[in-house]
């Protein structure tokens, strides 16, 4: 018995070397690593927000590193060609998603596309979103997205301080439309206080840090000993309770004929060839509804705080709006490809500083090679946009708001101004209704007001600090800030009254 417990010994620690062996070589051709990354982050600050951290290793550690988060590698790409490489080019082994316990299999009980691992499953999510919101499907949208942009403009030309409320409503309306064939008329409803809860339970159980996401082992712990699951829990059944109450909703509008066609009358119409069970399909249709108002509303906060800080850049897009457009009626869809300025004034505010700063990170399932480098299978991969988007060598003084760097069309690669809406297979599914949205909000404001900051005691003007961002877990805002607005000419006012109250009428029909 001791000859087989020395042998069974010897051969456990042969095992154990030899695996340390082969962990030590594959280590030495990791993407490079810091030192500690525990002495990074109380350099920077421990309430840092993740992104600056990252941003802070570019120059010490290049343009791809690495460090371990638990058991788990994490590579950082900094450079907008190293991401294309790989989450692009090699997609058919960088599109999954990284095991994220809270956040997917408990908060969203392993239903929510944007967390979810590449296969079947996310094919069939995904088929329901482009049927819904490709670049053809979101034509159909323009009507509403103009007649909802009027209001807006109502709003902030009577109530400035309340720009918030106003540009949430107005980004609530147009996803609650496109996937549920309604709209919001304020946002009292208690539905959109459940939705608001929904999103930030699932961003919150996004953030790095959480026990069970660095040791996924806790799990086998008898469930009443998990305690890290039970605010998960609660989020889950409030998530499932709205989701399925939304859906239900459409069921007996389909029934009664008073349906609007959107997402989800055709994904009920086809759940049998998708084979999504009635719970599958609810958390599939909530996507618009709970990714697509934070960023939709948070990008037009940004965008006025580059009307604010760039008033150059203000007029000349004012000058071509007037040429194009005139000042007899508000900017149209028709209008965009005759507006080059604006189009490039629009890509610069989703650069100058964008709402996903870290994309949503991705996973690879095979090991991989990447010049010198060993990517194992399993390592989550960060598209780091907040540093690629600040790269000096694609875009000089990449701090300042200037849209000619977006000019020259020809000649530009055509992926530069995608990059904020992600990589490869799992880029943004709404980037055309988000893109929709922001154009014909944006063409109007300007159009119709000359928005200006407000001033202090010494008449200087008080412009956003646009280094105070308020973290909310996958996305970012501006913090608050005040301007005012005022009609660029009298017919400004007019018009926006006048489109505003037609709108209202027509809107009528979706509530």
């Amino acid at each position: 018995m001791s000859i087989v417990l020395a042998l069974t010994l010897g051969l456990f620690v042969l095992c154990t070397w030899f695996a340390r062996v082969l962990i030590q070589r594959r280590t030495q051709h990791l993407p490079p690593h810091p030192q500690s990354f525990g002495q990074i982050v109380a350099k920077v600050g421990p309430k840092a927000p993740q992104w600056v951290i990252l941003d802070s290793l570019k120059d010490q550690l290049g343009p791809i590193f690495s460090f371990y988060r638990g058991s788990t590698l994490v590579v950082v790409i900094n450079k907008a060609d190293i991401a294309w490489d790989l989450l692009q080019k090699r997609g058919d082994i960088y599109s999954s998603r990284p095991r994220l316990v809270l956040a997917h299999e408990i908060v969203s009980g392993g239903m929510r596309g944007l967390s979810m691992p590449y296969g079947k499953q996310w094919r069939t999510w995904r088929k329901i979103q482009n049927t819904g919101m490709s670049g053809r499907a979101s034509l159909a949208y323009c009507e509403h997205q103009a007649l909802e942009s009027t209001l807006l403009l109502r709003g902030l030309l009577h109530d400035p301080e309340r720009y918030e409320y106003y540009l949430a409503l107005f980004a609530t309306s147009v996803v609650l439309s496109i996937a549920y064939g309604r709209r919001a008329s304020n946002l009292e409803d208690p539905i959109f206080k459940r939705n608001a809860e929904a999103g930030r339970d699932f961003q919150q159980a996004n953030i790095p840090g959480n026990p069970v996401d660095k040791y996924p082992a806790l799990l086998y712990l008898p469930r009443a000993l998990q305690w890290f699951r039970r605010d998960g829990d609660k989020a889950y059944a409030r998530a499932k309770s709205l989701y399925v109450e939304l859906l239900e909703d459409v069921k007996d509008r389909m029934a009664t004929g008073t349906a609007k066609e959107c997402m989800a009358t055709r994904g009920l119409k086809d759940q049998h060839s998708l084979g999504f069970s009635d719970l599958e399909l609810a958390f599939a249709l909530s996507a618009p509804f709970g990714a697509g108002i934070d960023t939709t509303s948070a990008t037009l906060e940004i965008a006025l705080c580059a009307i604010l800080h760039s008033p150059a850049s203000v007029r000349k897009a004012q000058e071509e709006l007037d040429r194009v457009v005139g000042r007899d009626r508000l900017p149209t869809f028709d209008d965009e490809p005759s507006l080059p300025y604006l189009h490039s004034f629009i890509t610069e505010i989703y650069r100058w500083h964008t709402v996903v700063p870290l994309a949503v990170p991705h996973s690879v399932t095979a090991d991989d090679v990447y010049n010198g480098y060993f990517i194992p299978k399993g390592a989550t991969v960060i598209g780091n946009l907040y540093t690629m988007l600040k790269d000096p060598e694609m875009f000089p003084e990449p701090d300042v708001f200037r849209p000619e760097r977006f000019a020259d069309a020809e000649t530009q690669d055509s992926r530069v101004a995608d990059l904020p809406f992600g990589f490869g297979r799992r880029h943004c599914a709404g980037m055309h209704v988000a893109q929709q949205s922001i154009y014909i909000v944006v063409a109007r404001i300007l159009w119709a007001f000359d928005v200006e900051p407000v001033k202090d005691e010494d008449g200087k003007p008080i412009l956003p600090d646009m280094s105070d961002m308020k973290s909310m877990g996958l996305t970012r805002k501006p913090a608050p800030f005040r301007f005012s607005v005022r009609p660029r000419f009298p017919e400004a006012n007019i018009v926006v009254e006048k489109e505003a109250a037609e709108a209202e009428k027509l809107l009528q029909a979706w509530e």
